[in-house]
């Protein structure tokens, strides 16, 4: 086992890496920028470094600087987390490089699935299902035209080096397209700082389901059952659950199948996530995620396996100790991704600093987050303040410990997309499990949320209220206790 990990990441996801490490023994360094430096994840760890001023592009997405602080402390390994560098090849080859193991897969194997068309074309090669579309990047407007016109509308474009749901766009018909695809390639380059598009069939009310995988060098790879991730936003996930609600045993095990036979044909170790679109029976490749995902949370849940452990074992060289027959799902899991964003202002970050803040807890219930009391939302960064998962024998319990959770969570400071999660779970067609990717618009979701922050405004001013009252109770005692302290001094005097 490694004797010191340095986390190259920072909120919740860091602190979830050094709790892992924590509890295997292992010792944890975090890198930390300005915006950072009285963060929480940096007073967990063992030792903690200033790498660098906010911008990202200056602390976090800073490579040489990070592998500096590794070697000085002696890190024998870096955990990514998700997000920043967490699927960067050029980060992984730099730590082979230099004697550090990155905790993830091969710099090979992350340049395979970096590239969307790569990836598109080991997966033929693989035997595995992918949507109709071309194989190769598109060489210009006019062979775009003919190739969506030839694979039908409506089409997708995508950008080859895209993630993280950056980088595509619909296309209903063609007189949108020629302006769509100078838009994508516009923010390929300024996003990936490659303009590169390849142009898919868009498949009609589809579900993401995606298959967490395990692999370790020795050719042992399994799957950690699904993940139903369909309620997005503009192709970022606000909810998922686990299982799917639209899983059978048969097709669980033909998707978890194919998953496990994408991943070794491009000779994958560590921890990863095969994401398929599923429509009407049929399922396709959508791209692979090369790391540890977000809503990893309620696959454990379900599973009672922990992920974190798992790569790190699996990155010193352990043999995967878990086979296939070992897994089994046990109950149901659904993770909020709560986020300082305003849901009725298209979803703007809304950062500042949180005044109060109590998460839900009680049975059933996971928080990992980051935040705390008198913490600041950063704009250099994402705007997340925790995963909220909850856990319940049925898909109908989880729903509601999550809306019981919902109603516990108090965040005073900042606008929170709390509203949206509540409109969704108690929208009658979510509680059926008839999702697709574009669940929210289809249903108005938005309109709901107007409602449900009219109904939370009288609990919100009776919160304001008892707090403003309790913090003058406080400044009151805290100044009889400072006089009778100064009145008891001059009496000794």
């Amino acid at each position: 086992m490694f004797k010191k990990v340095l986390v190259a990441n920072r909120g919740e996801i860091a602190i979830r890496a050094m709790r892992a490490c924590r509890e295997l023994g292992v010792a944890t360094v975090a890198v930390f920028s300005e915006a950072d430096r009285n963060a929480l994840f940096a007073k967990y760890a063992d030792e903690a470094y200033y790498i660098g001023p906010a911008p990202s592009s200056q602390s976090y997405l800073n490579m040489d600087r990070i592998i500096q602080v590794a070697l000085e402390c002696g890190a024998d390994g870096i955990h990514p987390g998700y997000g920043f560098l967490s699927e960067n090849s050029t980060f992984a080859k730099k730590c082979e490089d230099a004697g550090i193991v990155f905790i993830g897969p091969s710099s090979h194997a992350i340049e395979q699935m970096g590239s969307k068309i790569a990836a598109r074309n080991a997966m033929v090669k693989a035997g595995v299902p992918v949507v109709p579309g071309t194989n190769k990047a598109v060489a210009s407007e006019e062979e775009a035209i003919e190739i969506a016109s030839s694979i039908g509308y409506p089409v997708i474009i995508k950008a080859s080096a895209g993630g993280g749901g950056i980088g595509m766009k619909i296309v209903h018909s063609k007189e949108g397209f020629k302006h769509a695809l100078q838009s994508i390639q516009s923010v390929a380059a300024s996003a990936f700082g490659d303009p590169t598009v390849f142009i898919e069939k868009y498949v009609e009310e589809p579900r993401h389901i995606e298959f967490q995988i395990l692999a370790d060098k020795y050719g042992n790879a399994v799957y950690v059952m699904e993940r139903e991730c369909s309620i997005q936003r503009r192709h970022q996930k606000l909810i998922e659950e686990a299982p799917s609600p639209v899983m059978t045993p048969e097709l669980r095990k033909q998707m978890g199948e194919t998953a496990v036979r994408a991943a070794k044909a491009i000779g994958y170790e560590n921890a990863g996530t095969v994401e398929f679109l599923y429509s009407k029976g049929n399922f396709y490749f959508l791209e692979m995620n090369t790391r540890l995902q977000v809503e990893h949370t309620i696959t454990e849940m379900i599973t009672g396996i922990d992920l974190a452990k798992q790569q790190l074992r699996i990155a010193c060289g352990e043999k995967l100790s878990i086979k296939q027959e070992d897994i089994s799902i046990r109950g149901w899991a659904i993770e909020c991704r709560i986020n300082a964003e305003d849901p009725l202002n298209d979803f703007a970050p809304s950062p500042g600093k949180i005044r109060r803040y109590r998460s839900a807890g009680g049975p059933g219930i996971r928080v990992d987050s980051g935040v705390h009391m008198g913490y600041t939302i950063s704009p250099y960064y994402d705007s997340m303040i925790s995963k909220l998962s909850a856990w319940g024998q049925t898909r109908e319990e989880a729903i509601d410990r999550m809306k019981r959770a919902l109603y516990e969570y108090v965040v005073v400071g900042v606008t929170t997309n709390i509203p949206f999660h509540k409109a969704v779970l108690r929208n009658p067609v979510f509680r059926e499990g008839r999702l697709t990717t574009h669940f929210i618009d289809d249903y108005k979701i938005i309109e709901d949320v107007k409602q449900v922050v009219i109904e939370d405004s009288a609990k919100g001013a009776t919160l304001a209220s008892a707090l403003e009252n309790k913090e003058q109770k406080i400044a009151a005692i805290t100044a009889a206790v400072g006089s009778y302290m100064s009145n008891a001094q001059k009496q000794t005097k």
